[in-house]
């Protein structure tokens, strides 16, 4: 039997590993927001329809330790170990342009005190990325 206090703070750990919010929580799953706040809080337990979707998009956390408590989360990493020359070359590809001091000329940079942030964007180790517009 799933204890829901308990179910309420691996729930909330889902949300805080991943760093959002319930409500986005509930856009991504395809659930109510007011099902995640009743978990949250505590007043309902999960249903098998709440709990497979948790499952099959966030494929990281186990069913046994979403259920109940046994297991990990977030899960202990099992890749095999990548040598380091493979690492700097997929770094190197995901590295943006920054132009060098020999064309800041042609491409000057506008000082941070006169400029507006338009956008932020959150990159994760998995390859996956938030990103947040003004």
């Amino acid at each position: 039997m799933v204890n829901s206090a308990e179910f309420a703070k691996r729930l909330q750990k889902i949300l805080d590993y991943y760093g959002i919010s319930a409500t986005a929580f509930s856009e991504e799953i395809e659930v109510n927001r007011s099902t995640i706040s009743h978990l949250l809080s505590g007043r309902n337990k999960p249903s098998l329809d709440f709990v497979l979707k948790v499952i099959d998009h966030y494929p990281e956390v186990e069913l046994y330790w979403l259920l109940n408590g046994k297991g990990s989360f977030p899960p202990v990493s099992s890749k095999p170990e990548i040598e380091q020359s493979d690492v700097q070359n997929k770094t190197e590809a995901r590295l943006p342009f920054i132009p060098s001091e020999e064309n800041s000329e042609e491409n000057p940079t506008l000082p941070i005190k006169d400029s507006e942030i338009d956008r932020i964007v959150i990159f994760y180790k998995d390859g996956r990325f938030k990103s947040y517009k003004n």
